[in-house]
């Protein structure tokens, strides 16, 4: 049985449907995150949970209990904003302390439970600073002990990264799956970065105009989009549009005349598709050896990994190749591109590919 499960979960705003019939369920000591572009009803459905946005329809349970008109203080979930929270007049202590106090638990379990949870998120030696001596991820980190300290069933978190600059982004991603881990707590968090949900989630529910379009895991999220907007969405990617061809055994995707060998199933001939190739599956070769010709438009320098943009006959691909120290192909240059058909992906609009 799910420790957590929404069930038919819809939210309107007036004429506005925010959320659409939900059904989502997740197992204890889970990781989950909520993506997708703003507006897509991810914030409104973590709310939702929290208690703060009430279902227009639909049934919210946690292990067991239906939870979906109680009061978000009856629920015990721990959440973290977008922006901390802090309170300024208050030492991290004082701040990580202050929903103990609310459930007036005795001074000495309270001492206890914060210098425990300052240690977790490494901020022991921190306890008597005020916020605004505190860097943007030791605030972030102030903000999760103060959630984890209650011992919620589940933490919910919202955006909790946004604030932070790029490089401080990417290594709290990792410090916080490190503290989901070690404590075991039911996790959700809403993202619009796609990296941070695929490097830290046990699932990612991609959500599309208030609708859930593919709940899965991160790497087959990666390599099994169900459509082309979370192809596009979740990581880089060559689409081309094209139809279905198939001749006896073989079957290809015909994009202007130019057939482009593929495989799927259950797609009928000459139904129109989507075809989907990642960056990083294609490799330059020298014109005339590939299974496609063109000629580099293109090309941007990452440090790890070189980005060209190849003109071809079917049209613009972006080609990602590692940088392994020399000098690459020059702008300008004809080059053949080549891949392994098990690497294309055929979207049709009733789904998916091989």
């Amino acid at each position: 049985m799910a420790f957590l499960t929404l069930e038919g979960v819809s939210k309107e705003f007036g004429t506005f449907t925010a959320v659409r019939d939900v059904d989502l369920k997740i197992d204890k000591g889970e990781f989950v995150s909520l993506l997708g572009p703003s507006g897509c009803g991810k914030t409104t459905t973590l709310q939702m949970i929290a208690g703060l946005v009430e279902p227009t329809q639909g049934r919210i349970s946690l292990d067991g209990r239906d939870i979906t008109h109680e009061k978000p203080n009856r629920r015990g979930l721990g959440v973290v904003f977008q922006s901390y929270a802090l309170f300024p007049h208050m030492t991290v202590a004082q701040n990580v302390a202050f929903g103990l106090e609310m459930r007036r638990v005795p001074q000495a379990e309270r001492t206890k439970r914060v210098r425990e949870a300052l240690s977790l998120v490494q901020l022991s030696s921190f306890a008597d600073r005020y916020p605004r001596q505190l860097s943007g991820g030791q605030r972030q980190r102030v903000a999760i002990a103060r959630a984890l300290v209650i011992a919620p069933p589940v933490l919910l978190l919202d955006e909790p990264l946004s604030n932070l600059d790029a490089k401080l982004r990417e290594e709290m991603q990792f410090e916080l799956r490190r503290i989901q881990r070690k404590v075991g707590t039911t996790t959700i968090m809403v993202t619009h970065d796609q990296a941070e949900a695929l490097s830290i989630s046990d699932r990612v529910v991609v959500m599309e105009g208030g609708c859930m379009t593919q709940v899965d895991a991160p790497y087959r999220l990666y390599e099994q989009p169900s459509n082309a907007f979370i192809s596009s969405f979740v990581g880089k990617t060559n689409l081309l549009a094209g139809t279905w061809r198939r001749n006896g055994a073989s079957s290809a995707v015909d994009i202007g005349g130019v057939l482009l060998e593929a495989t799927a199933k259950d797609i009928p001939a000459a139904t129109p598709v989507t075809l989907s190739i990642r960056p990083e599956k294609i490799l330059l070769r020298e014109a005339g050896t590939g299974r496609l010709d063109g000629r580099i438009a293109s090309r941007f320098f990452l440090g790890s990994q070189w980005l060209f943009t190849v003109d071809t006959p079917v049209g613009i691909v972006t080609v990602s190749a590692p940088n392994q120290g020399g000098e690459p192909p020059e702008e300008g240059s004809a080059v053949g591109l080549d891949w392994s058909p098990a690497n294309l992906r055929v979207i049709a609009d009733t789904a998916v590919a091989a």
